[in-house]
C-alpha cells in the first residue's frame, strides 16, 4: 500500500489533460511500449516503475509491436506491480496485418491494413489477453484502410463499447476529412489522432505559418490537421518526438544538430533540467493540449522527459527553438 500512496503522490505532479473533452484525465506524457518486448521482466519493470514514479499513468501499446509481445510484457509488468485498474490508463491500436501476422491464432497474414468488424473485434480480445485486463481505456485504428466499410467499424465499435472493452476509440495517422469520413458513421466520438510531431517533424505547423506562399513549407501535408483536432476537442498525441524524419533517428546531442541543440542546452541550464525536459516542454507548451508519447525505454531519459513542468518556456523561447531547427517564418 505505501508504494500506491506514492505513485499517487507523484502523479498529481504531472500536468493532466482532458483526452479529447472524455473525461479521461490523463498525464501529459504517456509511456509507448514499442521496444519494451527487448527487455528483460526485471528491466522492463523498472521502466514502468520509472514512468508511475514520474507521474505517468498513461500506456501506449498496439497490437503490432514485436508481434504483440510488448504487449504481453506491458501486461505481466502491470500485474506485478499489482497495481489498482483504475489507476492507471492503457491504450492499444489495430488494423494493421504484418507479412507474417500478429494476432495468436487467427491465421491472417499481410500485408495489409483491415478494418473489418471480426478483426477489429479479435485484435481488441487478443490485446486484452496480452495486457491481463478487461477492458481498454481507449482503443485507436492504426492507420487509415482506404478498403474500410464504415459500417462495419461502426458496428465494432458499438459491440466494444457496449461489451465494456473499450471505453474511448480514436485513430492514428488520419488526415481531417479521413476523421470526418468515419466519424460521420460512429456512435462513439473519436478523442484522438496520434500523429508524428515534435522539434524536428513540424509540417503542420510549417504549413500554418506559410498558408498563401508558395514555398516548400506550404505544401500542407496533413490536411490542416492540427486546426481541425483543436476546433474538434480532438487530442493529438505526438509519437516519435525525439526522431527526425521518419524513424531516422534522435536529434538530441546528434552532432548533425548543432544550433538546436545549443538552444535546448540554453534553456536547459536556465532551468536547471536537461534538453530532453525543454524538448518535451516544446510541444506541451502548445495550446493545441497535445499529449507526448516517449518511446524510451531509459529509466534515466524517462526521468529526465517527464521534468517538462519543470520548464518555464517564454513564446520567444518557444520561436528560437522551431528556428533554430532550420525552420524560417515568412
Amino acid at each position: 500500500m505505501k508504494q500506491i500512496y506514492l505513485i499517487q503522490e507523484r502523479i498529481f505532479d504531472m500536468p493532466k489533460l482532458n483526452l479529447g473533452n472524455s473525461g479521461l484525465m490523463v498525464s501529459d506524457v504517456a509511456l509507448g511500449v514499442m521496444r519494451i518486448a527487448d527487455k528483460s521482466t526485471p528491466e522492463a519493470q523498472a521502466v514502468v516503475q520509472t514512468a508511475l514514479d514520474k507521474g505517468i499513468n498513461f500506456f501506449d501499446t498496439a497490437d503490432i509491436y514485436a508481434g504483440g509481445r510488448s504487449s504481453t510484457a506491458l501486461g505481466q509488468v502491470l500485474h506485478n506491480l499489482k497495481l489498482p485498474r483504475d489507476q492507471y490508463f492503457i491504450q492499444s491500436k489495430g488494423g494493421i496485418i504484418l507479412e507474417n501476422g500478429q494476432i495468436n491464432g487467427d491465421g491472417l497474414t499481410g500485408p495489409r491494413y483491415d478494418f473489418n468488424k471480426e478483426h477489429i473485434i479479435a485484435a481488441v480480445d487478443t490485446e486484452l489477453q496480452r495486457l491481463q485486463t478487461d477492458y481498454l481505456d481507449v482503443f485507436l485504428l492504426h492507420r487509415p484502410d482506404t478498403l474500410q466499410d464504415p459500417t462495419e467499424i461502426a458496428e465494432a465499435f458499438d459491440q466494444l463499447k457496449t461489451s465494456g472493452k473499450v471505453r474511448q476509440f480514436g485513430v492514428s495517422n488520419m488526415n481531417p476529412w479521413q476523421v470526418e469520413f468515419l466519424q460521420a458513421s460512429l456512435h462513439q466520438k473519436l478523442v484522438t489522432n496520434q500523429l508524428q510531431f515534435g522539434l524536428m517533424h513540424t509540417g503542420m505547423i510549417d504549413a500554418e505559418f506559410h498558408v498563401n506562399m508558395q514555398d516548400q513549407p506550404s505544401i500542407d501535408h496533413d490536411g490542416g490537421i492540427l486546426a481541425y483536432s483543436r476546433l474538434h476537442q480532438m487530442t493529438i498525441q505526438a509519437w516519435s518526438p525525439f526522431q527526425y524524419g521518419f524513424f531516422a533517428g534522435p536529434f538530441i546531442d546528434n552532432p548533425e544538430f548543432p544550433e538546436v541543440n545549443a538552444k535546448l542546452q540554453e534553456i536547459a541550464n536556465k532551468n536547471h533540467t536537461s534538453k530532453n525536459a525543454v524538448a518535451v516542454a516544446w510541444i506541451t507548451y502548445h495550446p493545441a493540449h497535445m499529449q507526448v508519447i516517449l518511446g524510451s525505454m531509459n529509466p534515466t531519459r524517462i526521468d529526465e522527459m517527464t521534468d517538462h513542468n519543470q520548464v518555464q518556456l517564454t513564446n520567444q523561447e518557444w520561436y528560437d527553438l522551431y528556428l533554430a531547427t532550420g525552420n524560417d517564418l515568412p
